[in-house]
C-alpha cells in the first residue's frame, strides 16, 4: 500500500473508533439510567428503554456509515494534501538521478519538516553541481596541461626529424625540460589525488620541524632570489603524514619565496601551538593583490600575477590548491588574504588530535 493509502485508513480507522466509542458510552447511558417501564411526566408519556434501543440501533449504524464514507474522502484528500511536498522531493530526486542538477525544489509555505527536508535537498543539490562542475573543470584543465607538454614534445621531435643538421644537445636539453615539467605536472596530480582520497596513515608529527627542514631545503632558492627567509618556531605536535605535511609547507614556501619582490624580499614563517589546535602562519613581501584575485588562487591550475607565470618558477598552477588539500585531508583549515604592504598572508589551522569520529560520520554522510 501507497503511504497516501496508510495514513486514510488510519485517519478513518481513528474516526471510527472515536464514533463507536462515543455510541457505546450513548448505549451504556440507556442501559444504565433509563428506565425499562414507561413513565408519566405531567401527564403524558416518555419512550421507555426498549423503545430508545430500538430507535438507537438503526440510527447509530447510519452515523458509522455515514462517517466511514466521509472519513475516507477526507482522509484521501487531507493525506494527499499533505503528502504533496514529498511528490515535489521524489520529482527532484529523479531528476537529479537522471543527471540534470540544476533542479530545485524551491518550496514554499510555512516552515515545517517537509520545508527543511526540501530546503536540505536543495542545498545538497547546489554543492554537488558545485562539486560536479569543479570536477569537470579540473579534468579539462589537466587534460590542457598535459596535452601541451606531450604537444611541445611531438614538434621538437618532427623538428629534429626534418632538420638533421640541428643542434642535437639544444634538442635534448628542451626535450628534457618539457619531460620534466610533465612528470612534475603528473606528480602534482598524483599527490592531490592521494591529499583527496586521504590515502595516508596518520602519526604524530612535530609541524616545527617539518617547516624547518623545508626552510633548508628552500634556502639555496631563496638566496638566488633575494629573499630572506625569517622562521620563528616552537614546539608544534600535531597528527598526518609528515610527507604530506612536508609537501604543503614546502609548497607554501615555494610559492611565497617565488611571488615576491625582484630583491630584498622577506618570507616570514610561524607555527604556534594551542590546547587544541596548531597554527602556521606564512606571510611574504610582493606585489597588491585584489581580494578577487586572492579568492582565486586556492583554485587549481590558478598561476597567480601575470609576471610570475612566466617565469622558469611558475610551477602548474597546483602549489596552493595542494596546500588546501592537504589542509582539509588534516581536518584542518586555511585562509588566505592579501597583506597591506602587499604579498599574502595565510595561516592554516591542523587540530592537535586526529578526527577519527568526525571522520567516521563523513565517511557515513
Amino acid at each position: 500500500m501507497s503511504v497516501r493509502l496508510k495514513l486514510t485508513l488510519s485517519y478513518v480507522g481513528f474516526l471510527v473508533l472515536a464514533v463507536a466509542l462515543l455510541l457505546a458510552a450513548v448505549w451504556i447511558f440507556l442501559l444504565r439510567y433509563v428506565p425499562e417501564g414507561a413513565i408519566n411526566s405531567n401527564g403524558g408519556f416518555v419512550p421507555n428503554r426498549s423503545d430508545l434501543q430500538r430507535a438507537f440501533g438503526p440510527a447509530a449504524a447510519a452515523v458509522m456509515a455515514f462517517l466511514l464514507v466521509f472519513g475516507v474522502i477526507g482522509g484521501w484528500l487531507l493525506s494527499g494534501r499533505m503528502l504533496a511536498p514529498l511528490s515535489r522531493i521524489n520529482d527532484a530526486t529523479r531528476t537529479a538521478a537522471n543527471g540534470s542538477l540544476s533542479h530545485r525544489i524551491r518550496l514554499g509555505g510555512r516552515k515545517d519538516e517537509f520545508r527543511e527536508l526540501a530546503d536540505s535537498f536543495d542545498t545538497m543539490l547546489e554543492r554537488l553541481e558545485a562539486h560536479v562542475a569543479e570536477q569537470q573543470r579540473f579534468a579539462a584543465n589537466a587534460s590542457h596541461e598535459l596535452r601541451t607538454p606531450l604537444a611541445i614534445t611531438q614538434t621538437l621531435l618532427n623538428v629534429g626529424r626534418n632538420d638533421p643538421d640541428r643542434n642535437t644537445n639544444e634538442l635534448l636539453e628542451r626535450l628534457d625540460t618539457v619531460n620534466t615539467r610533465a612528470i612534475d605536472l603528473t606528480e602534482a596530480l598524483l599527490l592531490l589525488t592521494r591529499a583527496d582520497q586521504r590515502s595516508f596513515t596518520q602519526e604524530r608529527v612535530d609541524l616545527s620541524l617539518v617547516v624547518e627542514e623545508s626552510a633548508e631545503v628552500l634556502l639555496p632558492l631563496a638566496e638566488k632570489r633575494g629573499v630572506t627567509i625569517d622562521v620563528s618556531s616552537s614546539f608544534t605536535p600535531t597528527f598526518g603524514s609528515s610527507a604530506l605535511l612536508l609537501q604543503m609547507v614546502t609548497n607554501l614556501l615555494h610559492n611565497a619565496i617565488v611571488h615576491n619582490l625582484p630583491v630584498q624580499g622577506t618570507v616570514w614563517v610561524r607555527t604556534m601551538a594551542g590546547p587544541e589546535s596548531v597554527v602556521l602562519i606564512v606571510e611574504n613581501t610582493g606585489e597588491q593583490l585584489s581580494e578577487a584575485l586572492v579568492s582565486t588562487l586556492t583554485e587549481r591550475f590558478q598561476r597567480g600575477t601575470e609576471r610570475t607565470r612566466t617565469s622558469d618558477h611558475a610551477g602548474v598552477g597546483l602549489g596552493l590548491a595542494i596546500v588546501k588539500s592537504i589542509a582539509l585531508a588534516h581536518d584542518g583549515s586555511l585562509s588566505i588574504a592579501p597583506r597591506r604592504a602587499g604579498g599574502l598572508h595565510i595561516a592554516i589551522h591542523l587540530p592537535t588530535e586526529p578526527d577519527v569520529i568526525g571522520r567516521k560520520k563523513r565517511a557515513v554522510r
